[in-house]
Formats: C-alpha cells, structure tokens, sequence
C-alpha cells in the first residue's frame, strides 16, 4: 500500500523514491509486524483466556513422562498463531507491491493453511473432536492447496518458469531440465513436507517460532538476490521477475515470528498452535517452491527436516522391528527432553542450529 501511495509522489518530493528500494520496504515490514505482534499480541491472549482455548496435554500409558515434565502447561492459551497471521498480513499489505503474483501466492497459501489449523484446533480445544480434524482431512487441505498452486505456476503463461529445471544445493547445474508437468508433484511434496515438519517442532516454548524466524531471514535474503538480475547472474542462478517482493512478505514472517517469540518464550505465556504452526509452514514451503529452490530448503530447514525425520524414523522402527524404538520420545526434542536437559536449553541449542543450517544453506548458493 505504502509503495502504491507515495512512490508515485517522487517527483514532488524526492525522498518518495524510498519506496522504491526492497530492502527499505522490508525492513519496515519486518518491524511493522513485529510490533503489530507485540502491541496487539497481549489483547489476543486474554481473548483466548476469556474463550478457554487452553491446551490440553496429553497424559497416559504413553505419554506419561512428557506430561510430567509439560503438566504445568495445561491451559495455556493456544490459537496464538493468529497474533502471526494478524501481523504478518497487515504488514504485507502495507508494505508489499500487491500486483506481485508470487506476493499473492503465499498469502493464499499462508490463509489457507491458517484456516485449516484454526479448525482444527477449535476443534480440539471445544471437545467436539478429541483429536481435532481428521489426518486424512488435513492432508486433503494440503494436498488440494499443493495442487492448485502448482497448476498454476506450472500453466499460467507469466509464471513459465516455475516449470523448467530443479536445482540442487552445492551443484552449479540443474540435475533436471524442462521437468515440465512434474514440478506440480514437486510442489505438493515440499507444501505438505514443510507444513508438517514445522508442526511437528512444535512441541516446546520457542522452539518452532525461532527456527522459523531463522529460517524466514534467510528466504528473505534468496528471495532478495533470486529476484535482482544482477546479482542472480553473478550467482549464476535462475532470475524470477518479481521473486524480490518475496523479501518483503519473509521479512514480515520473520518480523511476526520474533514479536510471537516474545510470549512464547520459555515459560510460555501462549501456543501457536495447528493455526500458526501450518499456516508457517506453508509459508517456508511456498517461498521455496516460487524461488526454485526447493531443495535448498532441506538446508535452511534443517532444525524442521530433522524433527520430522525423527518421526518418520521411530514409526519405521515401530513397525518394523516389533515394537522396538530408535529414540525414547519423538519428535528428537522430547528425546532430549525425556534425557533431563532442561527445555529451554534444548530450545536454544537448536536456534544455533538453525542458524548454521541458514548459513549453509545461503553459502550453497555461492560454494558450487
């Protein structure tokens, strides 16, 4: 909105063209939504309170040892990803170039996420399904938004280049060339992926939020250099006009996930819970899918891929090894949880690691 209103006035005064530069755009929108989080976060969590959308942990045969060290938890206010979506969105607004295809793109991708987690946990938290909405009606959201999404990029004629070639971290050629048809399979699997995996990191206060955080600054520099053509042809990777706006909206994400960050710290004053923790990772999913870096996010992601291998790990062993388990609880964080390290200690240790894996990730565009 800002850049529609005034850059248009540079010629009567020229400290308008501001508005012109990315970096400046989204540097106000990374603290605009942080603020916005801040400011109207505190109102929204005793909304919440007043509702009774507290969280609920689980207790029993299985999950006895992660209640006892999470029982202090119950009631918690949750839904808190809507202070994400709030100032995420608003910042965007006024900050982004609204044309933007790509811009419009995560936006949908992000609201639709969003209104699926918010379901889901109204769902759960009002007890008219125990466990929320079904697993296979979640996946169906995701899958259809995948779909579409990569029907789109795929036939839309002024976004054909989401249909040409796959690159990979550390490789200075495309291993796949004129993939065509297959890139829509290609997007449903990193939406579906990400948006799980970073369900799946959040399980302890901060955690999720911070990696995301993380993860968002460093999309928001790819998308800054994927669409300058200059510095794409000096990387010699592939240019996406109008990719740069990207920066904006990740700088909005990484802007709202610090002032979420700021009540979902250890102790925990409120849970982003399925509406914030799917609706986030869409977002990641879909900024990587409309940069043509999909497999970067492997890297970047790292915290988020790791938490879901552990996962799909233990369920493997399960069932394969007659009941017999790789790690005492997954996801890995309550691994480490269940070995006596103090939560906030394995929240911070994996924020490090989240920040190597962003830094892998953007070196990869140069060590190839």
């Amino acid at each position: 909105m800002f850049y529609h209103i005034f850059y248009p006035l540079r010629d009567l005064w020229f400290g308008f063209n501001i508005f012109r530069y990315i970096t400046f755009r989204s540097a106000g929108a990374a603290l605009t939504a942080f603020l916005i989080a801040v400011v109207f976060g505190p109102a929204l969590i005793r909304k919440l309170r007043e509702l009774k959308v507290g969280e609920k942990i689980r207790n029993g045969k299985h999950y006895a040892e992660i209640y006892r060290h999470h029982h202090q938890k119950e009631g918690t206010p949750t839904m808190g990803g809507l202070i994400i979506l709030l100032a995420v969105m608003a910042a965007t607004v006024l900050w982004a170039r609204l044309e933007t295809t790509q811009v419009l793109v995560i936006a949908v991708s992000a609201l639709w996420l969003g209104l699926i987690g918010f379901v889901d946990d109204w769902i759960k938290l009002k007890g008219i399904g125990r466990r929320g909405l079904p697993g296979r009606v979640k996946l169906a959201g995701q899958l259809i938004l995948g779909l579409g999404i990569g029907l789109f990029l795929t036939y839309h004629p002024d976004t054909s280049t989401y249909a040409g070639h796959l690159w990979v971290p550390f490789y200075k050629h495309a291993i796949l060339e004129n993939i065509g048809f297959l890139s829509i399979p290609l997007v449903i699997l990193v939406l579906v992926g990400s948006t799980n995996a970073v369900n799946l990191t959040d399980g302890l206060d901060g955690l999720a939020v911070g990696c995301l955080a993380i993860a968002s600054l460093a999309f928001a520099a790819l998308a800054y250099l994927v669409g300058h053509i200059e510095f794409a042809n000096y990387l010699q990777v592939v240019y996406i006009p109008g990719a740069g706006e990207l920066t904006v909206f990740c700088a909005a994400l990484a802007g709202a996930g610090l002032g979420f960050l700021w009540f979902n710290a250890y102790p925990a004053e409120v849970f982003m819970g399925d509406t914030g923790a799917l609706a986030c990772g869409g977002a990641i999913g879909t900024a990587a899918v409309l940069l043509k870096k999909e497999l970067f996010l492997l890297l970047i992601g790292g915290v988020f891929v790791i938490e879901a291998l552990s996962v799909i790990i233990q369920v493997a062993s399960y069932r394969l090894r007659g009941g017999k388990r790789i790690f005492l609880m997954a996801p890995i964080h309550h691994h480490f949880q269940l070995k006596n390290i103090p939560e906030n200690k394995i929240t911070v240790r994996l924020w490090i690691c989240a920040v190597i894996f962003a830094l892998i990730g953007l070196g990869a565009l140069k060590m190839r």
